[in-house]
C-alpha cells in the first residue's frame, strides 16, 4: 500500500540565514550566521557560504567563529521568520490538507489525493518550489517518494534548491551506499558502534545478522533494518486535522425519482470514501445533506464503531439515511445531495476487527483507487449492489 502514496518533504534552505540575506541584499554571498552572541551562544542557522568552513547549526558560536572568524553574526528575528513561514505553509495548503509541520522551515506533505488535480508528485514539487521562490524570494529543497523516510532522504540529496525523487524500484540502489549516519534515529554514538562492527552503509545494515544488530538496537532491531531498507508506513499527520471530508452535487434539473437519487448518492459516497482512504483516515460518522427545490436543506447522520474507510459501508449507511428521509418526504424534488464523513482518526495498518467480507471489500476499494489514480476519477465506476 505504501508504494501508492505520494509524499513530499519540503525543507527551506538555510532558512533564517536566507531570510536575512534576502532582506538585506548586501549580505548575499557573505558567510552569515544567525544565533546567540553570548558566551554560550549557539548557531541557529548557517548560510551555505559559511558552511564551507565546517560551520553548522547547533554548533557553539565560539567554535563557529574559530572556523570562520570573518563570519557576519546576526541575532534571530523570530517574528520575521514566522511571517515567512506562514507564507510558505499557505502554499502547502494550496496542494493538500495533509501537512505535517516539523518546524518553521520543514514539513511533510501527503499529496496522494491531489494527483488528479495537479498532476504527478514531482510536478507538484516543482510548482511548490516555484511558488515559494516567487512569493518569498527563498529557495527550498524537496524530496519526493512513497513514504516519509525516503522523501526526507531525497530532500537532502541535492541541496540547496534541490529536487530529488526516489522511486520504488530505485530504493535499494540509492540507499545501500549511504552511510549509516544519514539514517534518522542513528546518532553519532550508535553510528560509531556500528562502524566498529564493520557496518558503514545502509546496505550493510540491511543485510547484517540479527546477532550483530540485537545488542545495539534490542527491540528496535527489526525497525532499524526496515528503515535501512526504505520501509516506512508512518502516515503524514496533519497539524490541523480535518473535521470532515465530503462530496456534494447540485443537479442541473431537480430529481424526484428515488432510484436515481440512490444512484447519485452512491456515486458521491464512493467519491468521499476514496478521498478518506487517500488521506489515510477512518470515519466514525456518516452524514447526508439534502436540499429541496425550495432551498430548504436537511442533514441526517449516524455514528458507528469500529470506524471505517470502506466504500461499501459508506454507501450502505448513506443510503439508509436517504431512504429514511424519503419516507418523510416522498414527493420532494431534490436539487442537491451530499455525503460527508466525520469523527476522523488515522487509519491503522492492522485492524484486528477486520472480517473476511470487509477484507475483500477493502481489496476492491484498493484496486479501484489504483485504477483511478492512474487513469482519472471517472475511469471506472461501481455497479449497483
Amino acid at each position: 500500500m505504501s508504494d501508492h502514496r505520494a509524499i513530499l518533504h519540503v525543507d527551506m534552505d538555510a532558512f533564517y540565514a536566507s531570510v536575512e540575506q534576502f532582506d538585506n541584499p548586501e549580505l548575499a554571498g557573505q558567510p552569515v550566521i544567525v544565533g546567540g552572541t553570548g558566551g554560550r551562544g549557539v548557531v541557529a542557522a548557517a548560510s551555505y557560504e559559511v558552511r564551507r568552513f565546517g560551520v553548522h547549526s547547533a554548533m557553539p558560536m565560539r567554535e563557529a567563529l574559530k572556523r570562520c572568524p570573518h563570519a557576519i553574526v546576526l541575532r534571530p528575528r523570530m517574528k520575521r521568520y514566522r511571517a515567512v513561514s506562514e507564507q510558505v505553509f499557505e502554499i502547502f495548503g494550496e496542494f493538500t490538507d495533509l501537512v505535517e509541520g516539523l518546524s518553521l522551515d520543514e514539513a511533510f506533505l501527503d499529496v496522494t489525493g491531489s494527483i488528479g488535480l495537479f498532476g504527478s508528485a514531482e510536478a507538484m514539487a516543482r510548482e511548490i518550489k516555484s511558488r515559494i521562490r516567487v512569493r518569498s524570494g527563498l529557495t527550498a529543497s524537496v524530496g519526493v517518494s512513497h513514504n516519509k523516510l525516503l522523501a526526507k532522504l531525497a530532500s537532502e540529496m541535492n541541496k540547496p534548491d534541490g529536487l530529488a525523487v526516489i522511486r520504488p524500484g530505485e530504493v535499494t540502489t540509492i540507499l545501500d551506499p549511504m552511510p549509516v549516519r544519514r539514517l534518522h534515529g542513528i546518532g553519532a554514538k550508535t553510528a560509531a558502534r556500528l562502524e566498529q562492527q564493520g557496518i558503514h552503509t545502509l546496505g550493510q545494515l540491511r543485510r547484517a545478522p540479527e546477532s550483530v544488530l540485537w545488542p545495539l538496537f534490542r527491540r528496535e532491531t527489526r525497525e532499524m533494518r526496515e528503515r535501512a531498507s526504505g520501509i516506512d508506513d508512518r502516515p503524514v499527520v496533519s497539524d490541523a486535522p480535518e473535521k470532515q471530508i465530503s462530496s456534494e452535487e447540485t443537479f442541473d434539473v431537480d430529481i424526484k425519482d428515488h432510484e436515481e437519487l440512490r444512484q447519485r448518492l452512491a456515486h458521491l459516497a464512493d467519491r468521499t470514501a476514496e478521498r478518506l482512504r487517500s488521506r489515510q483516515f477512518k470515519a466514525g460518522m456518516i452524514s447526508i445533506k439534502v436540499r429541496r427545490r425550495d432551498f430548504e436543506t436537511y442533514t441526517r447522520q449516524r455514528s458507528f464503531s469500529p470506524p471505517t474507510q470502506e466504500t461499501r459501508l459508506v454507501v450502505q449507511v448513506a443510503t439508509e439515511l436517504l431512504d429514511r428521509w424519503l419516507e418523510e418526504q416522498p414527493r420532494a424534488a431534490v436539487r442537491l445531495l451530499g455525503v460527508g464523513v466525520s469523527d476522523l482518526a488515522p487509519a491503522q495498518q492492522l485492524d484486528l476487527f477486520t472480517t473476511r467480507e470487509s477484507d475483500e471489500s477493502g481489496k476492491l476499494d484498493e484496486a479501484l483507487d489504483r485504477i483511478r489514480g492512474k487513469y482519472g476519477t471517472e475511469a471506472v465506476k461501481r455497479g449497483s449492489d
